[in-house]
């Protein structure tokens, strides 16, 4: 019925009808949980929009360890119900909702002791496998010996792993999946805009009809007016509280979690790693040719916008690793770091709040209000549910149930089936077959319109650069079909070059720019300046990491 383009004249056409038309629900804030409520609500007939004020996915939804999993920790906290509920959504989305985006990943669990703890740990993921119920999209755990260690993983130190169990996961590109979800609420009508911010609540009364918001862009006043009001903040939860006037159930504390990124030779391994740390688990996770190593748990108070990773997190990260790898990585191996800040939430005193799960809570702090916080990426939909469920009471009428247990995103339909026809997808479009399988696995069926671009300008079947994946087809869809506004979004979101890349991408930024330019009609100071404030994001990054690079350099000396 609606397509899913994200662009400017989309967008335009979204902040035009944010200031004249009456809304169901108006959801703040375009990070998973939020485009999950917007596409929860849209699915369910309500008429839906979506404020944010910085770009889908900017915050915590584009900075996690790239997993979609159960949470093996939780089984020792007896969580059953929680790593159940996990396992469930993992299986939907390998499976159903979302299986080109979301793979199915091997994970080792080493063992430095030959029975006790082989017993222990696999008594643990048997229930681990049993717990996801008959679905069975991914294999059950298996048990390895030393020697089928020592070829599948020559990086795991022989002289104190005596063996393994392989168990399955899954990963994601968050951001791209966040994306995703927002595109099919878009597609099922849903009314989303970023670059807006939500300034002050409308109200009547006691209740909150609507919010005050301005068009960052245009520096343009919008008054939106919906009969529910949804919040899904994160991190940003409490200061918004504030900012209305809003006596909230919860308050929020930040967590950092780190991760980096270092190239495929520094670690042979033909699958992950899962290590027990002493305060929680450190995953060694392949991503295409290099590996993502994390994450961290610390308190953090800082700067929510621009997290940045200490001398501390990665001397942490780097020595949990190498107590059994061989050789032991170097600090000087890492090419990317990145921070993100997850939400945890906790009740207050004397709160009537709904605390649905140990890691998300709903609230109804005013009529016609109501927000959620916490949780973790993997059960997303479930949270989106939730808020929605509290949020159409204030509608006062019958609304239907949530359908998007049975609702594939965009780029899900036919997917199978073009894994099959990967050889003629080839042949017809003239791009090789790596190339083909790249853009399956981050478009699905939508490579449709990747190839429509190609075939309307050939010379975007090239790549950006030898050294990644990408075409620059790929860089014309994120602003033409994707809402990317900024250089920024384009290789910190739509791709992941900011972290994939040397030096965060900073020397492919302007022939990014240039591919961008004539989408969003920029002017070429317009481009410059898009240029000019990446680099400066970045040169805070490099100088961040390099500092770290130096502190431990002085340390080991």
């Amino acid at each position: 019925m609606f397509l899913s383009h994200l662009n400017p004249q989309q967008r335009e056409d979204a902040v035009s009808a944010l200031a004249r038309e009456q809304f169901d629900v108006l959801v703040i804030g375009g990070g998973v949980n939020g485009v999950g409520a917007a596409l929860d609500a849209a699915s369910r007939g309500l008429k839906v929009a979506l404020i944010e004020s910085q770009d889908i996915a900017a915050g915590t939804s584009s900075r996690s360890s790239k997993l979609i999993h159960g949470g093996l920790r939780y089984l020792e906290q007896y969580d059953f119900k929680l790593v159940r509920e996990a396992l469930h959504e993992r299986e939907l989305l390998v499976s159903t909702l979302c299986p080109h985006l979301v793979k199915p990943v091997g994970f080792l669990f080493p063992l430095t002791e030959k029975f006790k703890e082989r017993t222990y740990v696999g008594a643990g993921l048997a229930l681990y496998d049993a717990l996801r119920g008959f679905q069975r999209a991914l294999p059950w755990h298996k048990h390895l010996s030393q020697k089928q260690i020592n070829e599948i993983a020559p990086s795991l130190r022989p002289d104190i792993i005596m063996g393994a169990i392989k168990y399955f996961d899954a990963q994601v590109d968050d951001a791209r999946h966040t994306l995703s979800v927002a595109r099919t609420a878009i597609r099922h009508g849903a009314t989303i805009a970023t670059r807006v911010r939500a300034d002050s609540l409308i109200r009547e009364g006691k209740r909150v009809v609507g919010v005050n918001a301005r068009d960052l862009v245009s520096g343009e006043l919008i008054a939106i007016k919906a009969t529910a009001t949804v919040m899904c903040a994160g991190i940003w939860s409490d200061e918004l509280h504030a900012k209305f006037d809003l006596k909230a159930g919860y308050h929020v504390t930040m967590s950092k979690g780190v991760h980096i990124v270092v190239p495929g030779h520094a670690i042979k391994s033909n699958a992950g790693i899962i290590l027990k740390t002493p305060v929680s688990v450190l995953f060694i996770i392949p991503w295409g040719d290099k590996w993502i190593v994390g994450t961290t748990d610390t308190p953090y108070t800082g700067d929510r916008a621009e997290p940045l990773a200490s001398q501390e997190d990665v001397n942490y990260i780097v020595d949990q690793a190498n107590r059994v790898l061989t050789p032991k990585l170097n600090i000087k191996d890492i090419i990317g770091v990145y921070a993100g800040l997850r939400p945890l939430v906790a009740n207050n005193k004397s709160s009537v709040t709904t605390k649905l799960s140990r890691e998300h809570t709903v609230d109804r702090p005013a009529p016609g209000f109501v927000s959620i916080a916490g949780g973790k990426y993997t059960t997303y939909r479930i949270m989106s549910r939730d808020v929605i469920d509290l949020a159409v009471i204030e509608l006062r009428k019958l609304t239907s149930e949530s359908v998007t247990e049975k609702l594939p995103l965009v780029g899900a339909d036919g997917y199978f089936a073009l894994v099959q026809q990967i050889d003629r997808i080839s042949e017809e479009s003239g791009l090789d077959l790596p190339t083909i399988n790249h853009l399956l696995n981050r478009y699905g069926s939508l490579i449709s319109e990747i190839l429509e671009i190609i075939k309307e300008n050939p010379s975007l079947a090239s790549k950006l650069t030898p050294e990644l994946p990408y075409i620059k087809a790929e860089i014309y869809y994120a602003a033409s079909h994707e809402g990317a506004l900024t250089v920024d979004d384009v290789i910190s979101r739509r791709t992941r070059i900011a972290f994939e890349a040397e030096s965060h991408g900073i020397k492919l930024a302007e022939l990014i720019s240039e591919i961008i330019s004539p989408v969003l009609g920029w002017t070429n100071k317009e481009r410059k300046a898009s240029v000019s404030a990446y680099q400066s994001l970045v040169e805070r990054e490099i100088d961040a990491l390099a500092e770290v690079i130096s502190q431990a350099h002085k340390v080991n000396s």
